[in-house]
């Protein structure tokens, strides 16, 4: 969408996205429980339904998987990265490509606003995530769980994305891509919002989704 309109658009965006996380829970759903975002391995912990012994090793699993995905996505768009910006990369201004693999508050939000934000959208992610697999409530259809899980992706980020960029995932977010474009050649400011020094902006996409994941129980 950033590179090339013509073959790009939000929508597209957030329906890869989605369906993206679909083929995930596909392919190890029935292995680890496809635990893909440690918001949700954290609340899943925090209720006793997986051991907290499992956590780290989750989380390991999460960030080296972000990691060789920006990696990726890095390698096959190299040379549409550079013809785009000119050979320059850039975090912020018109040519900024950095956004392509981690979210950047736009300059409507504020720093709380954007906590806030995350809050809530994680919030409602782990709650229609425990309503589509409560067996005592209406569940997804055998076999459909995967497909409604994508699709609940979908909504939250088609309806809320404009704020913050939805990250919602701290695996995908901080630090692994972020690490990555400052080895890659984007420098310290993908640690930096608005010259604020990290700290400032990496609590949100971190701390955030895991409180309100467990808000969302």
């Amino acid at each position: 969408m950033l590179l090339n309109k013509t073959f790009g658009s939000y929508l597209g965006v957030n329906l890869g996205f989605g369906f993206g996380v679909t083929m995930g829970v596909h392919v190890a759903g029935c292995i680890s429980g496809a635990h893909m975002n440690a918001a949700v391995s954290f609340t899943n912990c925090a209720l006793g339904r997986v051991p907290w012994r499992k956590f780290p090793v989750y989380v390991l699993g999460q960030f080296l998987g972000s990691f060789l995905a920006a990696a990726t996505i890095y390698s096959l768009f190299y040379t549409a990265i550079l013809h785009f910006s000119g050979g320059e990369l850039m975090v912020t201004g018109p040519i900024a490509t950095a956004g392509i693999f981690a979210t950047y508050l736009p300059d409507h939000m504020t720093l709380w606003r954007g906590f806030l934000n995350e809050e809530w959208l994680t919030g409602m992610l782990q709650l229609c995530l425990f309503a589509i697999t409560d067996q005592e409530n209406n569940p997804a259809l055998p076999g459909t769980h995967t497909l409604v899980i994508g699709i609940l992706v979908v909504i939250i980020r088609v309806s809320h994305g404009m704020n913050t960029g939805y990250a919602i995932n701290p695996s995908w977010d901080l630090p692994p891509p972020r690490i990555f474009t400052f080895i890659a050649g984007w420098g310290k400011q993908v640690f930096r919002w608005h010259h604020l020094p990290g700290l400032h902006w990496l609590h949100h996409p971190t701390g955030a989704p895991e409180i309100g994941g467990l808000c969302g129980i």
